[in-house]
């Protein structure tokens, strides 16, 4: 056999968060300026649930991060209100026992890329879980 290529999935959101100990998606959206999960979340908000069905035992702390559009304050206040968001539908919406999750917001602090484009602010937008 000659000229394969292989292509490389999408991370495997159970390996991240059970192997390595955290899990990092954009994939999670919201509403501008909102704490309002996005319909199109759902696929993602459906694997961390399923993880977390699947490892009864595992607790996780949500973390979210927000671009440096606004106000310092406004971000951290904006990122902790996105992972309560998180929070809640996990709970309401995929049963996940609220006492397994933490909540944090880290606001625009710890960008992993450039905010000076739209690329790399939607990165800067995320949500970690790691596992505690």
């Amino acid at each position: 056999f000659g000229n394969i290529k292989l292509s490389v999935g999408s991370p495997d959101t159970r390996n991240k968060l059970i192997t390595e100990g955290k899990f990092v998606t954009s994939g999670i959206l919201f509403d501008v300026n909102s704490d309002k999960i996005r319909p199109e979340s759902y696929g993602v908000m459906k694997d961390i649930a399923n993880v977390l069905t699947e490892n009864s035992s595992v607790r996780v702390k949500i973390i979210g991060h927000t671009d440096s559009d606004g106000s310092d304050a406004d971000n951290l206040a904006l990122s902790k209100k996105r992972a309560e968001s998180v929070k809640a539908s996990l709970t309401k919406d995929f049963d996940v026992d609220s006492a397994r999750l933490e909540t944090d917001g880290k606001g625009e602090s710890q960008p992993v890329d450039k905010n000076a484009k739209a690329v790399g602010k939607a990165n800067n937008r995320r949500v970690e879980f790691i596992k505690l």
